[in-house]
């Protein structure tokens, strides 16, 4: 009798799963996801890299240093003790020297000084061999602002560089993304008007790759902006689904990975990418995971707010539910005896 019970739930539950698995699959809420939208961790090796990238500075801090007002300079003229001075920059920029006379020295590096006091020398002396040296750096402010953990303006004496002013703000947060801005006045006293340089730095291949031509100088006025990265977003037959982080330039595949693969019962083949057409609606991309992989067709480059969904298969999705409920039960029926 027993026998019979099992026998007859085993039938039962068979047909009720068929009857559930032809269904279809769960319903993706789509303005759910978007409302769910969270920006995951950025990797802690990068601020790891930063913190300790005191070799990547050059090796001469005073070479890219541009002269300010009131910074005190120390200048040396070869074989000419008459000629050395200690001077302090005009709040005008300039600077006097004996045979010279008043000299521009704001905006310059301590180098291009040089060539400038060598060049007004010519006519006086045969190859004059000039020294400037920055003795007293006058404070100077530069901003950073966005993805670190302490934005402010900083109060900074002598030449700093990106890495340097990303440190002294307590480095990179989890939502930084991977391209930073440096946003540099210009100067157009001439023309009367305010202008801006903005200079785009990538910080995954300054961080990771270790391109150190990218640790530039900044200089006073300079405001060093990190934005938030971009983020996108996997559902459905995903082991791990949720939001992620855009790093760099992000693909489809590699967005799988991220989110740990696929299930078992997933669709391989009619995967879908939403994505926002700037008009407040979605369009839908529908790739083959395995024809990508294997090279069959190309890959999506993804972009900021993709929704990737990936499917469920009837046929895959019945037999998983259909093994699971069998163990189930046979378990169950294990413990009657």
């Amino acid at each position: 009798m027993k026998e019979f019970n099992i026998t007859y739930l085993l039938w039962t539950t068979f047909l009720l799963s068929l009857i559930a698995g032809c269904g279809g699959n769960r319903e993706v809420n789509v303005h759910q996801i978007d409302a769910q939208m969270a920006r995951s961790s950025k990797p802690d090796k990068l601020n790891a890299l930063m913190f300790n990238s005191a070799m990547m500075q050059n090796v001469d801090p005073n070479a890219d240093y541009v002269i300010g007002s009131e910074d005190l300079l120390e200048i040396d003229v070869f074989q000419a003790e008459e000629l050395k001075r200690t001077v302090r920059v005009s709040s005008q920029g300039y600077i006097g020297l004996p045979l010279i006379g008043q000299i521009k020295a704001k905006g310059l590096t301590p180098l291009q000084l040089e060539a400038e006091i060598v060049e007004k020398l010519d006519r006086y002396m045969e190859e004059p061999l000039v020294s400037v040296y920055v003795k007293e750096y006058k404070a100077q402010k530069i901003g950073v602002i966005g993805a670190v953990t302490n934005p402010q303006v900083y109060a900074v004496t002598g030449q700093r560089y990106l890495l340097e002013m990303l440190s002294l703000a307590g480095g990179l947060t989890k939502e930084a993304g991977s391209i930073c801005y440096i946003l540099r006045p210009l100067n157009a006293e001439k023309q009367g008007i305010s202008k801006t340089e903005t200079i785009v730095v990538d910080l995954t291949e300054l961080l990771e790759r270790g391109n150190i031509t990218l640790n530039i100088p900044v200089f006073g006025g300079d405001v060093v902006n990190v934005p938030k990265g971009g983020i996108f977003f996997v559902d459905g037959a995903v082991n791990k689904p949720g939001s992620f982080q855009i790093q760099g330039k992000t693909t489809l595949v590699q967005a799988i990975a991220v989110a740990e693969g696929l299930r078992y019962e997933a669709d391989r083949s009619d995967i879908k990418i939403l994505r926002d057409n700037g008009e407040g609606d979605r369009v839908v991309l529908t790739a083959d995971y395995d024809a990508v992989r294997d090279g069959g067709s190309k890959d999506i480059l993804l972009k900021e707010n993709d929704i990737i969904i990936v499917p469920k298969s009837g046929v895959k999705n019945f037999l998983s539910g259909f093994l699971n409920t069998v163990r189930g039960i046979v378990s169950f029926g294990a413990r009657l005896y």
